[in-house]
């Protein structure tokens, strides 16, 4: 068993298990972890009445790991402008902290965790500051996270994430992506993003609807300039505009797999780099009034920061190193 802190999206996975009825030592199976690390993360972030919430649990976490006398690092003058010039790039701070560690290896004062950049970061805007205007959501404080979703039907001949050939599960390999769409104002339309699982790069395109036909149309066209390779799984979650994937696979060649219901973990990386997106296309927005040029630009920034995940290199890196140069 892993000795690995529980990550943000095991904690959202326990929620959802939980809601199912599972047990801790069949959350702990389908995790790969000790039941008895379940039943400690649970009594320790559960709430007082005895609700277990993910977000709440990575909160709690990340507050404990980062107790620590941080005005000392904001009295730092080089640390902090280190810090302020990455949030101006719209940097996160996990991303600025993995960041410090590459561009200064040998400097023990130009150390801080991402927690502490977030309190900076909320004491600024509570003073007045704009700080707060470069995270992903723009909030000034904390907010309280809901719960996941409501229910859909299930797509006609789809075939389940669990028939999915298991590599993809490990990231070995290139060509194993991720689909989803981001809406704006009701009837404005949305963008339909795709994001590949091991260099978490991120492509993305207009919809002026949710009509299953020019949605597949649309990621066909994404996927067919791409080497095969580059093409070899494409996993989507339940919703009915996804319905014409079959024109997907003949387009493409790519296999198309459809997640659980109510089991957004099992596509987490689409659903966190969404929220990467949703930093510059921010729920509400009039998709009408969003131009081809604003959303290629806000693919190229995310596309251009460092992840954590990826030992602090840009998805475009990795791509590259991988693509030899096919995509610009």
């Amino acid at each position: 068993m892993s000795h690995r802190h529980l990550s943000s999206e095991e904690r959202f996975a326990i929620e959802q298990l939980l809601l199912y009825g599972c047990g801790y030592r069949e959350i702990g199976r389908r995790l790969k972890r000790h039941h008895s690390t379940i039943q400690r993360e649970v009594a320790r972030n559960g709430s007082n009445h005895g609700v277990y919430v993910g977000a709440r649990g990575e909160r709690l976490a990340s507050e404990r790991r980062c107790r620590r006398r941080h005005r000392r690092r904001w009295d730092h003058l080089p640390l902090r402008d280190y810090v302020r010039r990455g949030l101006g790039q719209d940097w996160s701070p996990e991303q600025i902290v993995g960041r410090l560690w590459r561009d200064h290896p040998r400097a023990p004062q130009m150390r801080i965790a991402h927690e502490t950049i977030y309190r900076w970061v909320y004491r600024n805007a509570a003073d007045g500051g704009t700080l707060h205007t470069h995270l992903r959501r723009r909030h000034r404080k904390r907010r309280k996270q809901g719960r996941y979703g409501a229910g859909r039907g299930l797509i006609a001949n789809r075939i389940s994430i669990h028939d999915r050939p298991a590599i993809v599960g490990t990231r070995r390999r290139h060509g194993d992506w991720e689909g989803d769409m981001v809406e704006g104002k009701r009837g404005s339309g949305g963008v339909v993003t795709l994001v590949e699982r091991k260099s978490r790069f991120i492509t993305a395109a207009k919809l002026s609807g949710k009509s299953a036909a020019p949605m597949a149309a649309r990621i066909a066209a994404l996927l067919q300039h791409l080497p095969r390779p580059w093409r070899r799984t494409l996993t989507l979650d339940n919703g009915k505009e996804f319905a014409a994937f079959k024109r997907i696979e003949n387009d493409t060649g790519i296999a198309v797999f459809f997640a659980d219901p109510y089991a957004a973990w099992q596509r987490g990386t689409n659903e966190n780099t969404n929220g990467l997106l949703r930093q510059y296309l921010p729920k509400g927005v009039d998709m009408r009034t969003v131009s081809q040029r604003r959303l290629a630009s806000a693919l190229e920034t995310i596309n251009h920061r460092p992840r954590k995940c990826l030992g602090y290199k840009t998805p475009i890196e990795v791509l590259k190193a991988h693509l030899h140069g096919a995509i610009g």
